[in-house]
C-alpha cells in the first residue's frame, strides 16, 4: 500500500521539534543539576518577576516584571462563582474563584493592546496556545492563549508556559488572524491561582511600580493615590531556566540539598505534557 506522504510530513516534522526540544531541555536539566549543589548554601530569598523584557529574559509570571505584562489573551474564559465569564468582560469588584478554593475581589484589571507592525508578531508578544486537553484529559477544557513567560500552576509551582512549548499540544499560535492582540491580567491584593479554560494560571504578580507596563496604568494610580505599594509575595515557587539564580534557589526551596538528586519541576511537567502529546500525534 503506497505510504500517504501528505500526512507523514507534518507529523515526521512534529517529532523531530519533540525531540529536539526534549534534547535540549535535557541538556539544561543536567547543567542545573551540576551546579545546584553548589549553591546550596546561598542565601533564599523571595522570588519575584522582575527579570527583564521579552522571551529569554522576561518574568516568569507574564506580567509580573515592568515591560513585558501581557498575560490572558482576549476572549480567555475565568471561573468565577458565577460560572465562566470571560476576562474582558470582568469589572472591578467583581469576585473570582481561586485554586485555594475561595474567592477574591477584582481589585484593578491591566490591558494592553498590540499592533502589527510587520510581517510577523514579535516573539514576545506572539500568544502560545495550549490546545484543547493539552494537560489531561479535562484541561484545558478549550484551547487557551497566554503570552509567552504568563506562569501556570503545575505540580505546586509556577511555570512560565515557554517554557513548556512542545511544538505539538503548547506551540505559539493565534485563534485567528488578528491586526491587534489584546491581553488582560487581574490584580488582587494578594497574588494568586484562578482557573482560566479550567487551568490554574497565575494572577498579576504586582510589584511597586510594574503596572506601568499596562496601557491602562494611570487608573491603577487614580483608583489607589495613596497606597503604599509594595512587592507581592509570590503564589508559589517560580521557576523557570532562564531565571540563574533565583531558579537553582527555588529548587532548592522545594527540596534539593548535598545528598538529594535535583528533580526539576520543569522537566517533569514538560516530559509529561509532551509524551502525552506525541501519543496523540501518533494517534492520528
Amino acid at each position: 500500500m503506497p505510504l500517504n506522504t501528505d500526512r507523514q510530513m507534518p507529523r515526521n516534522r512534529a517529532r523531530r521539534h519533540f525531540l529536539g526540544v526534549a534534547v535540549a531541555t535535557s541538556a539544561k536539566v543536567a547543567a542545573i543539576s551540576a551546579v545546584a549543589m553548589t549553591v546550596s548554601s546561598l542565601p533564599v530569598k523571595a522570588m519575584g518577576n522582575n527579570w527583564g523584557k521579552g522571551p529569554g529574559k522576561g518574568n516568569p509570571g507574564g506580567g509580573s516584571g515592568g515591560g513585558g505584562a501581557h498575560c490572558f489573551l482576549r476572549g480567555t474564559s475565568i471561573m468565577t462563582p458565577k460560572g465562566e465569564v470571560r476576562i474582558e468582560d470582568l469589572q472591578i469588584g467583581d469576585l473570582v474563584e481561586t485554586v485555594r478554593g475561595e474567592a477574591r475581589m477584582i481589585k484593578w484589571i491591566g490591558r494592553q493592546i498590540f499592533r502589527k507592525s510587520g510581517a510577523s508578531w514579535h516573539d514576545s508578544v506572539m500568544p502560545i496556545r495550549i490546545s484543547r486537553q493539552a494537560l489531561d484529559q479535562r484541561t484545558p477544557h478549550t484551547d487557551l492563549y497566554l503570552s509567552p513567560s504568563h506562569a501556570l500552576f503545575i505540580d505546586g509551582v509556577l511555570i512560565r508556559v515557554k517554557e513548556l512549548v512542545n511544538g505539538i499540544s503548547i506551540a505559539p499560535a493565534l485563534p485567528s488572524d488578528r491586526e491587534t492582540i489584546e491581553y488582560f491580567n487581574i490584580v488582587f491584593d494578594t497574588h494568586e491561582a484562578i482557573l482560566a479554560e479550567g487551568v490554574p494560571a497565575e494572577t498579576y504578580l504586582l510589584g511597586a511600580d510594574n503596572y506601568e507596563s499596562f496601557t491602562n496604568f494611570v487608573e491603577y494610580k487614580r483608583l489607589y493615590p495613596a497606597e503604599q505599594r509594595s512587592a507581592m509575595k509570590p503564589f508559589a515557587p517560580i521557576v523557570g531556566y532562564e531565571g540563574g539564580r533565583e531558579h537553582l534557589q527555588a529548587l532548592l526551596r522545594l527540596g534539593a540539598s548535598y545528598v538529594t538528586q535535583v528533580r526539576d519541576p520543569i522537566q517533569k511537567a514538560y516530559q509529561r505534557i509532551a509524551a502525552r502529546a506525541e501519543q496523540s500525534l501518533e494517534q492520528v
